[in-house]
């Protein structure tokens, strides 16, 4: 591991006017990240994973909410704990659901901030903030009711910590032990983020005489966590090998560049987010070789002790699931995401590069920015409107069948009420049934589910879509006739479901 070099001393005390001016730009940008995630917080429908939280996971006591969490969730518990503190005081609407993960988005980007700071001085500083506010990545979790804007936080405190622990900082053993802690609390893959920094101090004497409870206070809570991990047991992750490994190993560098929902922009894009990012880096590597006198040494150290964390924290569980424990997604890396951020800061915020180097950091925002702008505007790159087709199918609500995709049962049951699951084997007396789903379509999608129904209409929500098909008179339709009638085109793993209202009739 390089050894860092020591951080500039504290500048002395100055007057007010130009201290308030030192923290302008911080506030500007921490402004801008709160207007980006806090702005139409509640718009979008939410999808899936979110309502499964609000439906399933959380109940008005704390002991269900933990209960349902350990047989259907694959977190740790802080995430449910502050959620279920949410939604008892604010209630289950979208704005109230996502809005404690819009407060983590908006407190990494001081943390990020601070940490190229303590790196790399006050240029680094800046930008690694911008990055963080406006990363399309970023952004997106921030406005999603899951762990990942907490666990990116939590990772920033982190590597916070350690960085501090590197510079000998006062408290930054306290800082390291609580923000590691936290983290794993939050998410399982922050063992990826905190291992490095554990090897790190451990192997160094001068570090490990001062910071191993630190590393020992990530031991306590790992091993405190590992019976909620077995008792887990990796719920409803089955849909990660039907994403092959190959392809989500491209989609990380995707993921940071243009966010989750980003796919639909198409490489060329990607490539021009990249771009600003690859010269300002290359650069200054070329700087740093070439004419190293030109490079400060914090910089090098700095930008070498992201590399040493995020790095592993990405390739680890690359490797793991090469070898058979496959559990890599994307947005699992998130938390390695901020290191990664601060690295680039370091180097494209380097006075060694000069104009060449500030124009690419000046468009690495800017192509960073115009992403999210346009996922914020941008229908084709939102969550599903789940909310607008439910609106368009609440009338006879009592005497019918849903067939949907599985994506999009637990969003219905969010927005249409106490529906339930039909059970398999059963049947149902129904007078209408309605079939969800999104192209592409299969070729009977608008053949009648069973005999005695018609279709009488299309329901349509920003590519979403449902066909309604009714009867003159209630008739019985069986559960397996029912999931066999999918609108769309036969995918892996998205089997419609049916689903219910309490009053309609279930025939045994």
């Amino acid at each position: 591991m390089p050894a860092l070099t020591q951080a500039e001393p504290a500048a002395p005390p100055v007057a007010s006017a130009r201290g308030a001016a030192r923290w302008w730009p911080l506030a500007l940008i921490t402004l801008l990240a709160a207007v980006l995630r806090l702005w139409n917080l509640g718009s979008q429908s939410l999808w899936f994973d979110e309502a499964f939280t609000a439906v399933r996971t959380l109940h008005p006591s704390l002991s269900a909410t933990f209960s349902s969490m350990v047989h259907t969730e694959n977190s740790p518990f802080l995430w449910y704990l502050i959620e279920w503190v949410d939604y008892r005081l604010l209630g289950s609407s979208e704005f109230a659901l996502r809005l404690p993960s819009a407060l983590f988005g908006i407190a990494t980007v001081p943390l990020a901030w601070a940490t190229a700071r303590e790196l790399a001085g006050r240029r680094a500083a800046l930008l690694a903030a911008s990055l963080v506010a406006v990363g399309p990545l970023f952004v997106w979790y921030s406005q999603e009711a899951r762990v990942y804007s907490l666990f990116a936080m939590l990772g920033a405190l982190a590597t916070l910590g350690f960085v501090r622990v590197l510079h000998d900082r006062r408290g930054a053993t306290v800082l390291l032990a609580v923000g590691g802690g936290l983290c794993l609390a939050s998410h399982y893959f922050a063992f990826f983020l905190l291992a490095p920094m554990a090897v790190w101090i451990l192997v160094d004497p001068r570090l490990r005489r001062r910071a191993w409870p630190a590393v020992a206070a990530f031991v306590l809570v790992g091993v405190a966590l590992i019976p909620l991990l077995i008792a887990q047991g990796g719920h409803y992750t089955q849909w990660i090998g039907e994403w092959t490994l190959s392809e989500r190993i491209l989609a990380i560098a995707q993921y940071w560049l243009l966010g989750e929902s980003g796919a639909p922009l198409g490489h060329s894009v990607e490539l021009l987010v990249a771009l600003p990012f690859l010269l300002g880096a290359a650069l200054w590597l070329y700087r740093a070789s070439r004419r190293p006198a030109q490079v400060e040494r914090r910089e090098l150290d700095g930008t070498l002790a992201m590399l040493a964390l995020w790095g592993p924290a990405v390739l680890l569980p690359i490797l793991l699931a090469l070898a058979g424990l496959d559990y890599l997604t994307p947005r699992n890396l998130i938390a390695a995401m901020v290191p990664l951020t601060v690295m680039f800061a370091i180097m494209l915020g380097s006075r060694s590069t000069g104009l060449p180097g500030l124009a690419c950091a000046l468009a690495a925002v800017a192509a960073m920015l115009l992403v999210t702008l346009d996922v914020t505007v941008n229908h084709r790159l939102q969550r599903g409107d789940w909310r607008g087709l439910a609106a368009g199918l609440k009338a006879n609500r009592d005497s019918r069948a849903i067939t949907a995709v599985h994506l999009g049962t637990t969003p219905l049951q969010y927005y249409l009420g106490p529906l339930r699951v039909l059970p398999a084997g059963s049947a149902v007396r129904v007078s209408e049934i309605d079939s969800a789903g999104y192209p592409p379509l299969s070729r009977d999608a608008q053949s009648p589910p069973a005999p005695g129904f018609a279709l009488v209409g299309t329901v349509q929500a920003h590519g979403l879509l449902a066909y309604r098909f009714r009867a003159r008179t209630p008739r019985v339709v069986s559960e397996a006739d029912l999931a066999a009638h999918s609108i769309m085109a036969a995918k892996p793993g998205e089997a419609p479901e049916v689903l219910i209202a309490p009053g309609v009739e279930v025939v045994r």
